[in-house]
Parts: structure tokens; C-alpha cells; sequence
């Protein structure tokens, strides 16, 4: 599955520094609202150890990480939903990834102004939130609208209960509450998959910091923070050689990079997990929702592996690591001969047959 995650907030929090960081590719960081008017897209590798240690043992010729596709959409402001600040243009960006990156400034800068012109993460948490749900409220509106004005010459049973289920979204959005925070069946979400609500998609709520408050630990203290980086850092660590890295990450006492922890951190925030294919001397990594058949995930390869499947052969990653080779894991038994029921597991290296 391609995954993709928009990085928003309002202008000057460090979005297209973070990009940059993420992608290593140079945008225009300006200090003014709306710097960056159309989405920059790029693809950035998944960092995984198992895929490195794999490639040590099988050897390939070639190796294809997992990819996530990262947005950085242009600032949002108060009146957004309204068009202020060019922001439909945007909120309609928005609704195309699979997930959020909330970045929220903490970061104390006289160079770098505020566009509330004082720093207060919880007050921007709240004024972003506060647009994609009224820019949700009036997507919906007017598609009850429609619906209320068919009903007259009489509405289908499904578009009946897609009208019930709107009226309920309805009510959760005017009451200044996200949309997810309003519980649906599994049946009830795929009636509403098609209008892409901005406010049921998964966030990741990402507190930017100054370098000095990262080596103190200091910074706002707020329930909604999934995760604290410096994205100036990160931008800096992004120039450096492989070693000089480390030594940095090091310096600054930490386990890993912050952009490091954030891609993880997106992948449980969308319940993917990942497995590894060896074909045509190529090691690739997929990514798949978790309980996804092994049918099912051979379609991600190709349509052929799902339509014509028979079986597949599985081992964990560590065993094979451990045993050195395909040929030891056969000869001890570990590889598996799974059908196509079998639930895929993270970390397994699968070879499918037709």
C-alpha cells in the first residue's frame, strides 16, 4: 500500500524544515506565511535494521526499503475553511494522504515570527483543529443538503442510512468535536470512506523544539504530544555523513534521530507492519495493514500472486539471519508452508508460489 502523511500546522512552526530533514531535499524556508503554495512530495526510506541484517546473509543485488510519501502542505491560519490564507487549497490537499503530522511550535525565535504573534502550542492545537472541523462541517452540510433535497422524491435504503450517519457526523462537528471521536461500525465507515473526513484521519501531534530545550528538556508539557524533536536539528543531521550522525545523536543524548522515531511512530500510528520478499535477487520490503492474509499480500507483488496462489513459504527474518542462509532454514525445518488464510506477521520473509 503507498502511505502517505501531510505535515500541517499553521505557518512558521517548521514544516518545510522538517521536510527537508525528512527528505534531504532543499525547499524554500522563508520567514513569511504561505511560503510554500503547492505541496512538496517526497518519498522517504523506512528506517529498518531486519532489512540491513537480511542483505548481509542472502547477499542481493539489490534492495528496495519500504517507502512512506510525505507531504508538506502549505501553513493553515484562522478562517482557513473560509478561504483565508488560501485555505481551501489547502485543506483539500490535505484530504488526499492517509494520515496527519501535526507540527506545533515551541521553539522561541526573534528571527522566526509567530502569526498569533506569541508562542502558545496548546492555542495553535486548538486553532488547527478547530478548521479542519469546520471545514468538515460544511463538506457535510452540503451533502446532507443534496440528500434532504432527493428525499422528496424518495431516498434508497443506503442512501437513508447515509443520511442518518451524516447527521450524526454533523452533530459531533457543530459541537466542536473531531469526527473520529464519534464511534462507527466497521459498516458506517465505509459508507462516509468516500468523503474523506480530515478530522477521522489518524494524527500524529509533533512538538517542535529548540535545540537547547531538547538537551534540557524543556518544553511544554501537553497531553496531546505524541512526540518532541527539533526539526532545526534534524535538518542539521540530515547534511552530516553516517558516523557524524551518530556522534551527534550521541552528544545530544539520544537513543535515535527524531525523524527516525517519527516514521515508526507513523507506522503504529497506521497498524502497518512489514515483510520481506527474495525474488529475482532483489530484498524488498512491503508494507501491509496488520491481518492481512498472505493471499492478500501477495497482491501487493503482483495480481497473479493473489488470483493464482497455492501456498507460501515462511520464515521469521530472525531465523533466517541466525541460520545464514535458505538453504540451513530448510534443512532445519524452519521454513513454513502456510495457505492463503495465514495471517501475515511482521518481520516475515515470504516466497510465494503460483
Amino acid at each position: 500500500m503507498s502511505l502517505s502523511i501531510g505535515i500541517i500546522g499553521l505557518p512558521n512552526v517548521g514544516k518545510s524544515t522538517l521536510f527537508k530533514a525528512l527528505t534531504k531535499r532543499q525547499v524554500d524556508i522563508s520567514n513569511y506565511p504561505f511560503c510554500t503554495v503547492s505541496p512538496n512530495v517526497g518519498v522517504v526510506n523506512v528506517p529498518d535494521e531486519r532489512i540491513d541484517k537480511l542483505a548481509k546473509v542472502i547477499k542481493p543485488e539489490k534492495i528496495l526499503p519500504a517507502t512512506i510519501e510525505f507531504w508538506d502542505i502549505a501553513g493553515l491560519v484562522k478562517g482557513a475553511h473560509q478561504g483565508e490564507g488560501l485555505g481551501n487549497q489547502f485543506l483539500e490537499q490535505i484530504r488526499k494522504v492517509d494520515a496527519l503530522c501535526h507540527l506545533i511550535r515551541a521553539f522561541p525565535s526573534r528571527n522566526v515570527s509567530h502569526v498569533s504573534g506569541s508562542i502558545d502550542s496548546l492555542r495553535d492545537i486548538e486553532t488547527v483543529n478547530l478548521e479542519l472541523i469546520l471545514s468538515d462541517f460544511d463538506l457535510i452540510s452540503k451533502r446532507i443538503e443534496v440528500l434532504e433535497k432527493r428525499s422528496k422524491a424518495g431516498l434508497l435504503k443506503e442512501e437513508e442510512k447515509l443520511l442518518e450517519i451524516l447527521k450524526k457526523l454533523s452533530a459531533t462537528l457543530q459541537s466542536g468535536k473531531l469526527a473520529k471521536t464519534l464511534p462507527l461500525s466497521e459498516e458506517e465507515e465505509k459508507k462516509i470512506a468516500d468523503i474523506n473526513l480530515l478530522t477521522r484521519k489518524p494524527v500524529l501531534y509533533v512538538l517542535n523544539v529548540s535545540q537547547e530545550q531538547l538537551a534540557d528538556k524543556n518544553w511544554p508539557k501537553i497531553p496531546e504530544i505524541d512526540l518532541v524533536i527539533s526539526c532545526q536539528l534534524e535538518a542539521e543531521l540530515s547534511d552530516l555523513s553516517e558516523k557524524e550522525r551518530k556522534d551527534y545523536i550521541k552528544e545530544f543524548r539520544l537513543e535515535e534521530s527524531g525523524i527516525d522515531k517519527l516514521i515508526k511512530a507513523a507506522y503504529q500510528l497506521l497498524d502497518i507492519i512489514t515483510f520481506f520478499t527474495i525474488q529475482n535477487k532483489i530484498l524488498q520490503a512491503w508494507t501491509i495493514k496488520r491481518g492481512t492474509s498472505v493471499q492478500k499480500a501477495g497482491g501487493k507483488i503482483h495480481t497473479d500472486f493473489e488470483e493464482k496462489f497455492i501456498r507460501a513459504e515462511v520464515i521469521n527474518w530472525k531465523d533466517l539471519v541466525a541460520l545464514g542462509s535458505e538453504l540451513h532454514a530448510r534443512e532445519k525445518g524452519k521454513i513454513r508452508i502456510e495457505g492463503k488464510d495465514y495471517l501475515v506477521q511482521d518481520g516475515d520473509v515470504i516466497h510465494f508460489k503460483i
